[in-house]
């Protein structure tokens, strides 16, 4: 073989292998976009049992007359009775807040049970709202107010709001915590096949449910319960991971 030969069958060689590793560079190379490109959604979720730590309670009492002053009279002697019920209950004074009182006037009514201009008399009615952290007592207060009709008091107790104040901090937790959740269920996912996970591509989080305990009430705008004690907080996120 003479020198001009070889030359050109070195040179063929060296451009073949070349190629072959150019084409496995760029097919390795394709391979790692192509997987890069590759992402797993999943949904996490967390709970979590609390107590509310604020309640707001309030009650109405009303009197009768056919004198305004005298049921103005009545309404400042059972306003008395009311406070001091409350105080013995264990709430402070400070916590015992009443409205301004209200009128309405009591007309006769003709045959037809259509109203007359002719005054029959006036009721006076009055109520009163009550906000504290002991929520044990509060809720106990709500059932037993009622107490008040022995004393001569024309009561009613509406139910207690019960609310939990540190709530802006929790959904921070359970946002997190249903992240982390989220995270485990791609680390799983992403295993079983041989893969495992890489960055977060993009994540989405559900409104939040406040719902009382046991409750599994889901509302699309969240639910947040007031007329229960103990609640149960659920939070929900959606992650989608790239796989490596």
């Amino acid at each position: 073989m003479d020198e001009k030969k070889f030359s050109y069958l070195s040179f063929a060689v060296i451009l073949a292998v070349g190629l072959i590793i150019a084409a496995l560079v760029i097919s390795n190379t394709w391979r790692k976009v192509s997987r890069g490109n590759v992402t797993i959604t999943v949904t996490g979720s967390s709970q979590k049992d609390i107590k509310s730590d604020l309640a707001i309670w309030s009650g109405s009492f009303s009197v009768d007359s056919r004198s305004l002053t005298e049921a103005y009279a009545k309404i400042k002697e059972h306003n008395t009775i009311v406070k001091n019920y409350l105080k013995a209950k264990g709430i402070g004074e400070d916590k015992i807040k009443f409205n301004p009182v209200s009128s309405m006037t009591q007309y006769a009514r003709d045959i037809r049970g259509n109203p007359t201009t002719d005054i029959t008399g006036y009721t006076i009615s009055q109520t009163v709202t009550v906000e504290s952290n002991d929520v044990d007592m509060i809720d106990r207060l709500a059932g037993e107010a009622s107490d008040l009709i022995n004393q001569g008091v024309q009561f009613h107790s509406d139910p207690p709001e019960f609310l939990y104040t540190k709530l802006a901090d929790l959904k921070i937790e359970m946002i997190g915590l249903a992240s982390q959740d989220a995270k485990t269920r791609a680390e799983q996912i992403a295993k079983s096949t041989g893969n495992s996970v890489g960055e977060v591509r993009s994540s989405r989080t559900g409104v939040i449910q406040i719902n009382a305990k046991n409750s599994t009430d889901v509302s699309d705008y969240g639910v947040n319960d007031t007329s229960s004690l103990e609640k149960t907080i659920r939070a929900v996120v959606s992650i989608s991971f790239s796989i490596d």
